[in-house]
């Protein structure tokens, strides 16, 4: 599988295959759908909160005797069925987040890859060197590559801060080390673009390391 390369500054370079141990060209739609999911249900905030009777403030005293009355029988003014009462069954704080194995992560983050060096949406770039955060050079570069209005995701060899700071700015423009993108970063981008030297160590390695929860 051959992608599209560049130069730091946006110039052509040619097409060069990619590595086989990643890209194989296998796309498990299953495996996505479960991993996307997972990362949408880890992100709900899970705070809703009710008070149940026990919690509710006051109604420790029956507000009338048992019978004689002629009116139903209450033993708390906090009961459910009272205006100012508790909630029966009412929401929780909770994690909505499902546990992901790591299998299934690694899994969907090839998937992922694989889909879009397919429909032509993978390209590699040279190293990106700044010496200084200079976001006119990131958005040169999606400029010249023609690609400036759409989302993308780039994937440096390893951690480089002076070219997270220069894209920052860049609402549609989201940068992270080679391997430490979920299979929802790269199917959020429109453009996946990784520098040509990230290979070294496959995103599954990586994952492996990673602990189990959110992507």
């Amino acid at each position: 599988m051959k992608v599209m390369t560049y130069e730091a500054d946006g110039t052509t370079g040619g097409e060069q295959a990619l590595p086989e141990a990643v890209f194989d060209g296998t796309i498990n739609e299953h495996a996505l759908h479960q991993v996307v999911t997972a990362v949408m249900a880890h992100r709900r905030q899970g705070t809703a909160s009710t008070k149940t009777r026990s919690t509710v403030h006051g109604g420790g005293r029956k507000p009338w005797r048992q019978k004689g009355t002629g009116r139903a029988r209450a033993g708390s003014i906090r009961s459910a069925l009272w205006r100012g009462g508790s909630v029966v069954f009412g929401p929780h704080p909770r994690d909505y987040g499902p546990k992901v194995p790591k299998q299934l992560r690694r899994l969907a983050i090839q998937s992922a890859l694989n889909a879009r060096a397919l429909d032509g949406d993978l390209a590699l770039v040279a190293p990106i060197e700044l010496e200084v955060p200079k976001t006119s050079r990131i958005a040169a570069l999606l400029e010249s590559i023609g690609r400036a209005s759409q989302n993308v995701l780039l994937l440096t060899d390893g951690h480089k801060p002076t070219v997270y700071l220069s894209a920052r700015n860049l609402s549609a423009v989201r940068v992270l080390p080679w391997g430490e993108a979920s299979a929802y970063d790269i199917l959020w981008a429109d453009l996946v673009l990784v520098e040509a030297t990230a290979f070294g160590e496959s995103p599954q390695d990586k994952t492996a390391s990673e602990p189990d929860g959110d992507e």
